[in-house]
């Protein structure tokens, strides 16, 4: 666990260290400052209503207690174990085999499980998927990838002045520098994404095992990991956004080939086998 919290933060610093970067070889102070404000307006939109925006993309609905004790139970139990509150259930109203957490903090959480998850899985294999969304609550993930975000829309932004720069001549009054500054707005969004990627990826292994640790049955997710991985692959998510992949437990959409290279989520099978190898 540690491992991976150190992971987080140096690729945060890495991050940090491709915008400062930027900020040097391009020089254009006011332009960067410009592309702050809009970058942390967007993502601070987002943080504070993710929930809302992802949950009325999906068509999601609150799972009354009533009509799901048993869920609501394995809710109430882990979130216990996690010392922090009950998040609030929600369903999806799709087949697919999936679940995400939401929210800008435990306060305000979110767990959202599909119809299919509900069929798909037994009991103990729900309780692996409900303990790793609740991990990343408790592990404030949400606000992590929105940090992960803000630097890398920052970075996009200001490569795209680069670009327009050197392409319309700009750069060649400060020296001749347009085609330095052309490689580096094409070459930085990149190194952004599979930074961000890491990010992202470090969050995932994270949240499986300390879900893992919370119920003490690191089987039973991997168990959960196994049938959701081959249920998405046969069963993708046919509506929704693909900037949302990286808040599900598995990747709801078809992608493989070059997709698989800028997944959010970690291969599955080393995913597995790092559970199957926890000692609890």
């Amino acid at each position: 666990m540690i491992k991976n919290q150190i992971k987080t933060v140096v690729l945060l610093a890495a991050l940090s260290g491709v915008l400062l970067l930027v900020g040097y070889l391009i020089g254009g102070y006011s332009g960067l400052t410009i592309a702050l404000v809009i970058a942390m307006a967007l993502n601070f939109t987002t943080y504070w209503f993710s929930d809302k925006i992802v949950l009325a993309m999906y068509r999601a609905r609150p799972l009354k207690e009533k009509d799901a004790p048993g869920v609501h139970k394995i809710v109430k139990q882990i979130a216990k174990q996690a010392k922090i509150p009950k998040p609030r259930v929600y369903i999806l109203p799709t087949n697919n085999a999936n679940a995400f957490a939401t929210g800008r903090n435990p306060k305000h959480a979110v767990v959202a499980l599909t119809l299919g998850i509900l069929k798909l899985l037994n009991k103990e294999e729900l309780k692996g998927v409900i303990a790793h969304e609740i991990s990343h609550i408790k592990n404030r993930d949400i606000l992590i990838q929105t940090v992960a975000a803000t630097i890398a829309a920052i970075i996009s932004y200001v490569a795209f002045m680069a670009r327009f720069a050197a392409i319309f001549g700009g750069a060649r009054r400060e020296g001749g520098r347009g085609l330095e500054l052309l490689v580096l707005a094409v070459l930085t969004p990149i190194i952004a994404m599979l930074l961000q990627l890491a990010i992202s990826r470090a969050r995932e292994y994270l949240a499986d095992e300390s879900g893992a640790k919370l119920i003490k049955n690191p089987k039973a997710l991997a168990s959960a990991l196994y049938k959701l991985g081959a249920a998405n692959k046969m069963f993708p998510l046919k509506f929704g956004n693909r900037t949302t992949e990286g808040m599900f437990i598995v990747n709801p959409f078809k992608g493989g080939g070059l997709f698989a290279l800028f997944s959010t989520h970690p291969p599955m099978e080393k995913r597995i086998q790092k559970l199957r190898e926890m000692k609890i």
